[in-house]
Order: structure tokens, then C-alpha cells, then sequence
């Protein structure tokens, strides 16, 4: 079977994307099981390998994914060449630093689009310097949401024994519960079944979490969940779908760590971002759903603090490649 090509995004230049795309180069698993294709700049990978000490590793710049070179301890790059090192240095934030990791998200979206590549990856972006840069989004989904034309999107996290996806996420906590509407719920639903699907999970469990403490308890702490959450639950039963809920936020995610559900439906970002990055923050993969494309992501931001040290973690950058390898070859096998 042809091995998948995988598009993996650099991030921001002055952040740990480049670090942990170097670390993963030599991984022998990766190409045994994907060609993957990174996006970024040679001279600022060409700088992470010096503080890595993978000096040895070769990069090859390509303008073609059908004709790279990969093989292990070898980087096959698209080099966009938009990110001077003397304007990006690590740690440092800047709007160039912001601009450049738009400009890889932005063409892996389109390879992917044009069917050049059957998945990307992200390394991590950093939401002040796209701003400073022009972007006018605040993290990759929204980004790639508007460069694909998608209608409708959701992010799902997986770490560990935990499945999260969210009604809101980068927007104020005061905007977020003006966003818990049956409509979005019911559609968040919606995308939460399909992820699990697409994942091999035949008939899953979907527990939805309520937005008020205690649920709401009937009204007594607000009625969110008895006016918009229940019946996007109802009408989602209606269409077959095993909904649970809506469920105490406080015991959800224990429950759904314990086995009882398969995916939760969080209402805001921090609601399922705290649980998962609790249990499997070094590990943890962000997908973004309704997209035409794959899009799998880190769990974890640009790190600017340690960027340049050479300590970076790339076990969640592993753990997103490993699971966009999973669902490519899932898709094939259901067209097959």
C-alpha cells in the first residue's frame, strides 16, 4: 500500500516547532509508515539542528511532495524562505515569526485541497504573533476553516483514555456562554460522533457536559442546560446517536476517563482543556473536525521559554502524526 504524505507545519519560527520536527527526523516507525513532508524555512531548522545535536541530520528541499527524498535522518522540506533567523530568534516574539507560520499553515491547506497530500500536522503557532502579523484568526483551525471554505468545525482533543470536543473555544469566558445554543450543541454532537467513527468506534457513547455547576441543577443555578443543551440532546437521540446527559462538568471527565463514555462534549475551552491536559499533557493530539482534509495538531503552545534550549518535548508531535497516519489509512480502507 502507498505510504500516506503527511504535511507537517514548522509553527512559529521563534517557538519549539522546529526543535521537535528535528528530534522526530530520525524516528525509522515514521517512515516506515508515512512520507512526511515539512513546510517551513531550511535556515531555521538548519538552527535547531545545532542545538539538538543532530548536526548530522540532511534536509532536502523539494517543490513537488511526489518526489521527495524520505527516508530516516532526512528532512524533505518545502522551504518558503520567509523567516530570516536574524528576525525570528527564539523565544522572541514577532509579527514576521507570526506571518511565516501562517504562510506554512496556509499552504499546507492548500496541497492538502489540491489532494497533494493526504494530511498535515501542526507544529504549535502563537496567537500574539499572528496578530502582530496580520492574522486576523485566533489559532489554526479558524485559519484553516476560512482558507478551505468549511462550514462547520469543532476541536477535538485525545490524551490518554480521554476524548474532548468543544462547543466554543478562543473566545472569553462571557462570549462562550452566550455561544451554548441547541443548534451549535446539536452540531457539536454531530461531530463528535463522526470523529469517533472515523476512528473505528462503530457506536459511540457521547457524554455532554453541562455548563453551570451541578448541570444547572433543574434551573436552580441556570437554565442553559434545561433551554438549549437537552434539546440538542433529545433531537440528537431522535437521529440514533447514543447522547448521555447533560452531565455535572465536575464528574464528566472522571466518568469518561473510567470508560463509561467514549467522547465528551465540552461547552467551553477550558472546561475540557484542564482534564486532558491534567492527564496527558506531554501526549496530548488536537484534530480539528469538518474540515475537507485531516488537520491533526500538538496539545501544546510554542513554548517560548524553553525555545532554543534543546529540552523540548516531542512526544505530542509524535502522538499527532502517529493519529493522522490512523485516520488516512482508516479513510482509505472505507473507500477501498
Amino acid at each position: 500500500m502507498k505510504k500516506p504524505i503527511i504535511a507537517i507545519t514548522m509553527g512559529d519560527p521563534a517557538g519549539i516547532g522546529p526543535e521537535i520536527i528535528v528530534k522526530i527526523s530520525n524516528n525509522l516507525e515514521i517512515f516506515n509508515r508515512c512520507n512526511p513532508l515539512v513546510i517551513g524555512d531550511k535556515r531555521i531548522l538548519e538552527r535547531a539542528k545545532s542545538y539538538t545535536n543532530l548536526k548530522e541530520l540532511r534536509i532536502t528541499t523539494i517543490e513537488d511532495p511526489d518526489v521527495g527524498q524520505y527516508s530516516s535522518g532526512r528532512i524533505t522540506l518545502l522551504d518558503l524562505h520567509n523567516a530570516h533567523p536574524d528576525k525570528c530568534s527564539p523565544g522572541i516574539l514577532s509579527g514576521i515569526a507570526g506571518r511565516a507560520a501562517a504562510d506554512y499553515v496556509n499552504k499546507a491547506c492548500d496541497l492538502a485541497m489540491e489532494g497533494k497530500v493526504d494530511a498535515i500536522v501542526t507544529a504549535p503557532i502563537n496567537k500574539e504573533a499572528l496578530r502582530l502579523g496580520g492574522i486576523p484568526f485566533p489559532g489554526h483551525t479558524e485559519l484553516l476553516q476560512q482558507r478551505s471554505g468549511a462550514k462547520k468545525v469543532g476541536m477535538l482533543l485525545i490524551g490518554g483514555k480521554l476524548r474532548v470536543i468543544h462547543v466554543s473555544t478562543h473566545v472569553s469566558l462571557q462570549e462562550a456562554v452566550k455561544r451554548v445554543k441547541s443548534e451549535r450543541v446539536e452540531t457539536v454532537i454531530e461531530l463528535a460522533v463522526q470523529s469517533c467513527m472515523s476512528m473505528g468506534l462503530k457506536s459511540p457513547r457521547v457524554g455532554v457536559a453541562g455548563l453551570n455547576p451541578h448541570a444547572g441543577e433543574g434551573g436552580l443555578f441556570g437554565d442553559q442546560e434545561l433551554i438549549e443543551i437537552t434539546p440538542a440532546i433529545m433531537n440528537s437521540r431522535k437521529k440514533g446517536y447514543d447522547v448521555f446527559g447533560p452531565i455535572p462538568p465536575d464528574t464528566i471527565f472522571l466518568r469518561a476517563n473510567n470508560g463509561e463514555f467514549d467522547i465528551v462534549v465540552a461547552m467551553y475551552h477550558d472546561q475540557g482543556h484542564i482534564p486532558l491536559k491534567l492527564l496527558a499533557f506531554d501526549k496530548g493530539v488536537n484534530v480539528s473536525l469538518g474540515l475537507p482534509f485531516i488537520r491533526t495538531s500538538v496539545d501544546h503552545g510554542t513554548a517560548f521559554d524553553i525555545a532554543g534550549s534543546g529540552v523540548a518535548n516531542a512526544n505530542s508531535l509524535m502522538a499527532a502524526l502517529d493519529l493522522a497516519i490512523i485516520l488516512v489509512n482508516n479513510k482509505m480502507e472505507e473507500l477501498r
